[in-house]
């Protein structure tokens, strides 16, 4: 069982219009609701591609319960707060394909919760066999806690996968989790440099085993103790792009658990990130682009030392 955990859960709202204007009234032309948050999307992404996969978080309020509702082919280990799970709005404009994402802030996690909800994944790893820990803290939430729960999972046997930003991550990274996914702002933010290739090794340097950049339509750019590789799309693509990284975070840890070399594992994490971009919400992908898409992509070797 892969367990994923989202600590800010949100119900994710996309709202489609023939052209954004500011300043301006729209009519929608579709709406789309849906479980979400970084982890929910990676969940839904792995059940498709055929793991076993339990999902907890925090979740509370009318919200919350549509959330839990709305749940299809995972198994929910959600943890009920008193606060109300928030909600993410994606206005997707059709004429430029651009999307435009307003997220409201999580709920008010009291330490009493915390303190329950730590007991609950201590629980929930002794059958795991990979977790990924994904996203924003929610108010209340010890900004160390990605820390804190890296070893628990390695106290555990249990590899881990993390996916956040700013302090977390900075916290969480010197916890040595096996594979950390910033995007290109996450990693500048994180070691002072714009360029990709020292920042990805400096990452690594602050203690994760491996380091698997996000560089938009550039691809993946990874740092591993086996070696150092660049994967890239094999044509840019236009559409949505909210989810795509959690794409990319579900197909390194279906790599992980199967063992895949890591050429292949940035192949399938490039391939399913684009397949995600055509398809039209977050935690989905199609299926057939992606497919097509595997075998484009181009796997590099970078001559960099690790």
């Amino acid at each position: 069982m892969i367990l994923t955990v989202t600590l800010n859960t949100a119900l994710d709202l996309t709202y489609r219009v023939d052209r954004l204007v500011p300043h301006s009234s729209h009519r929608v032309a579709t709406v789309t609701e849906r479980p979400g948050g970084k982890g929910l999307n990676v969940a839904r992404v792995l059940a498709a591609l055929g793991h076993d996969v339990t999902v907890t978080g925090f979740v509370g309020g009318a919200t919350g319960e549509a959330l839990r509702a709305g749940l299809t082919g995972v198994c929910d280990a959600l943890f009920p707060v008193a606060g109300a799970t928030r909600r993410t709005v994606a206005v997707v404009d059709a004429a430029s394909g651009d999307t435009t994402q307003l997220n409201e802030p999580g709920p008010l996690i009291a330490p009493s919760e915390w303190s329950a909800f730590l007991s609950s994944y201590e629980e929930l790893l002794t059958s795991a066999s990979a977790v990924a820990l994904c996203g924003s803290l929610p108010p209340g939430v010890p900004v160390g806690s990605y820390a804190h729960l890296i070893r628990g999972a390695r106290g555990a046997g249990v590899p881990v996968l993390l996916d956040t930003s700013g302090e977390p991550l900075r916290r969480g990274i010197a916890a040595r989790p096996d594979i950390v996914k910033p995007n290109a702002d996450e990693l500048a933010e994180l070691t002072g440099s714009w360029d990709p290739l020292p920042a990805t090794r400096a990452a690594r340097r602050r203690g994760a085993h491996a380091v698997v950049a996000s560089l938009g339509p550039s691809g993946l750019l990874a740092a591993t103790p086996e070696g150092m590789w660049q994967a890239k799309p094999p044509a840019r693509v236009s559409g949505n792009p909210t989810g795509a990284g959690d794409s990319a975070v579900a197909a390194l840890l279906s790599g992980l658990v199967s063992g895949e070399p890591w050429p292949r594992r940035l192949a399938s994490a490039v391939a399913l990130s684009a397949a995600t971009v055509l398809a039209p919400a977050a935690g989905e992908f199609d299926a057939t682009a992606y497919e097509s898409f595997v075998a484009g992509v181009q796997v590099v070797e970078r001559a960099d030392a690790a």
